[in-house]
């Protein structure tokens, strides 16, 4: 029985569903088919219901705009700033790129200024010659020294001259496979034989430590004056004869101070030359 109720009352239900749908429809149709009637016998009486439509639904439609537009400006704000971010972070990148060019072509431009120095001097056509980079210089107050990045297999030698386009700048004393030492002229242990290119009066230009070696042994009576030319001499086999040196800068009763030609400052690339002599260092090593 009461299974009997409750379906009748489920199909009841569905029966008014149904016809309240089948009026709206018409209710529908009715108000559409009234405007229209409406509209075409009352042309005026449309628009003034259309413009108060309007003007009652703006300030709603420009309230409800307002918010929106806020939103579409905020999200543009918001991804110029990620643009410009992403072009900040790309300039960024070129300006280390550019940045890292510009060392690039400061350290080319001092690698030709160096190498075209070693142009000014050609060595003897009998002898060989390597071209090295020096990597580090012991300037200190107890050591002249410079290390080169070339060694016995690049084909250097105990004995070479180390030559800038200047002139004379020592000789090579300890020989590796890849790097080789250079006692400076300046070095408290450097002693070379060399001549007064005017007067051709032989003497010993000795290393005291400072950037002025000074000529030792000089003969009696020299006339030796300021500004003379120093070059290398051939006593003792270690160098050929004319490698130019320095100059005169002091004259004493017993000694003088030369001024090198050699810029230690720049002293970047050196030119170990072998002539070929016995010298006064035995062995390649």
């Amino acid at each position: 029985m009461g299974l009997k109720l409750r379906g009748g009352s489920a199909l009841r239900l569905v029966s008014a569903r149904a016809w309240l749908q089948r009026f709206t429809f018409a209710l529908l149709f009715a108000g559409a088919f009234a405007l229209m009637i409406i509209g075409k016998s009352d042309s005026d009486l449309v628009l003034r219901a259309r413009l108060a439509l309007s003007d009652a639904l703006t300030p709603i439609l420009d309230a409800v705009s307002r918010p929106l537009e806020s939103a579409r400006q905020a999200f543009e704000n918001a991804r110029d700033y990620v643009n410009l971010r992403t072009e900040n972070e790309a300039l960024r990148q070129d300006q280390a790129r550019l940045e890292q060019w510009e060392i690039v072509a400061r350290q080319l431009q001092a690698e030709n200024d160096g190498l075209r120095s070693l142009l000014k001097f050609v060595p003897d056509p009998n002898a060989s010659f390597v071209t090295a980079r020096v990597v580090a210089d012991n300037g200190g107050a107890f050591v002249r020294t410079a290390l080169v990045a070339a060694g016995f297999r690049d084909g250097v030698r105990r004995g070479d001259a180390a030559m800038t386009g200047d002139g004379l700048v020592g000789r090579v004393v300890e020989v590796g496979d890849r790097s080789a030492r250079i006692l400076l002229l300046t070095d408290i242990n450097s002693r070379i034989p060399v001549i007064v290119e005017r007067t051709r009066d032989q003497a010993i230009l000795a290393g005291d430590n400072s950037d002025n070696p000074r000529l030792l042994y000089l003969p009696h009576g020299i006339s030796l004056a300021v500004g003379d030319r120093i070059v290398t001499s051939t006593a003792g086999g270690a160098f050929p004869p004319g490698l130019p040196i320095g100059q005169v800068m002091e004259v004493d009763d017993s000694m003088a101070i030369v001024g090198l030609f050699v810029d230690w400052d720049r002293l970047e690339y050196l030119r170990l030359v072998d002539y070929h002599l016995p010298g006064i260092l035995q062995g390649n090593r």
